[in-house]
């Protein structure tokens, strides 16, 4: 399988294992829904989660796949201010929680681009 076929299919699994992961273990992202949001932290996690796995199938089948890629890209951008409020929230952790707080805060740029490229890739199919 190209290369070109196979990314928004990675994409989707990794869609879709970050999404299971909201409910399978929700403290963990309970913690980093910011405070300013109303309602519960869980409800958001939960919500988060619902949505990766919608973008997940839509990433993965061809007819959406233009769409879901560009909402995911919105998504990402969405949730990064709950990573900057991880790497804050964690700033005092031994050394390796932090690093990986603070290691998620850039990551999510190159997700930003991969979402686009598999949306710009993704037109014209059906």
């Amino acid at each position: 399988m190209p290369r070109s076929e196979r990314s928004p299919l990675l994409l989707a699994g990794l869609l879709a294992a970050a999404g299971v992961t909201h409910f399978a273990q929700p403290r963990q992202y309970d913690a980093i829904v910011p405070r300013s949001l109303p309602g519960s932290p869980r409800t958001w996690t939960y919500a988060s989660g619902a949505v990766e796995l919608a973008l997940a199938a839509g990433v993965a089948l061809p007819r959406t796949r233009k769409a879901a890629a560009l909402a995911t890209a919105a998504f990402f951008v969405g949730v990064f201010p709950a990573n900057v409020k991880m790497a804050y929230d964690w700033r005092d952790q031994p050394a390796p929680k932090k690093a990986a707080a603070i290691g998620r805060l850039p990551v999510q740029l190159p997700l930003v681009m991969w979402a686009r490229s598999v949306a710009k890739n993704g037109e014209g199919r059906a």
